[in-house]
């Protein structure tokens, strides 16, 4: 165990975040870490927008289903799937040549990118004492978002990242056995449901003691809910609008 791992393994989701400003180094430096992610073939396919004007961060946060800590924290970072700037310098350098911008794996691409550079940025954040949490839910009304936040052809907001400086405690919420996500030398089917097993009781136990014992609903069953219960389906139609899936 060394500080970078010990850090790691001591990530904690923060919802709760002091009045105190994120300052512009303090910003500059952790944008720049998330800059020094891998990134395929160079591409750096994402743009990230820092939301800080509080009328803004109000929106965004009754876009995202009524999430408080997105208006409370100082700066709110929407991270985006960039194919905009590639479109562009290609209309330069290759006038009038076919381009394949809106191709399943150029979406691909640019949405992994833009999710190794926030995990960098995230770590980055929090080597500095201070807490995230990450934000799906502004794909809940991704049109309404990416109007506000006047996002061209080819960019989408994959996600939000609330930053702050924590205002809680948190505890650290249990994940699968290793065993249930590190299979030697091929997929072992029966060694993923074994896991499975054992994380039920662990993630059961988590939440009865996180709820002083009101709730106490297995993994399995949690995902198995999850997975029967249709959720944002306009992301298809949304994506194919702005220029995405179409090759």
């Amino acid at each position: 165990m060394n500080d970078t791992i010990s850090l790691l393994m001591n990530h904690r989701s923060v919802r709760k975040f002091k009045s105190d400003p994120i300052t512009d180094e303090q910003l500059a430096a952790i944008v720049a870490a998330g800059q020094m992610a891998s990134s395929s073939s160079n591409v750096q396919a994402y743009t990230v927008i820092a939301v800080t004007e509080p009328s803004l961060k109000t929106k965004l946060a009754e876009l995202a289903g009524g999430q408080a800590y997105v208006e409370q924290c100082p700066t709110f970072l929407v991270w985006c799937a960039d194919l905009y700037r590639l479109k562009q310098v290609t209309i330069h350098h290759q006038p009038g040549q076919p381009s394949y911008e809106g191709s399943v794996e150029n979406y691909t691409v640019a949405t992994i990118d833009a999710a190794l550079a926030a995990q960098n940025a995230a770590v980055a954040a929090e080597s500095l004492g201070l807490g995230i949490v990450y934000i799906g839910g502004i794909r809940t009304k991704i049109a309404e978002v990416s109007e506000l936040l006047g996002l061209p052809e080819l960019v989408y907001p994959v996600f939000g990242m609330c930053i702050g400086v924590p205002d809680q405690e948190t505890g650290l919420r249990p994940r699968l056995p290793l065993s249930g996500v590190l299979h030697m030398n091929g997929y072992d089917k029966n060694q993923t449901m074994k896991a499975v097993e054992v994380y039920d009781h662990t993630s059961a136990e988590y939440l009865k003691e996180r709820t002083g014992g009101q709730r106490s609903t297995p993994w399995s069953e949690q995902m198995a809910t999850r997975l029967t219960e249709p959720a944002r389906l306009q992301l298809k139609p949304f994506l194919e609008q702005k220029g995405f899936l179409k090759q």
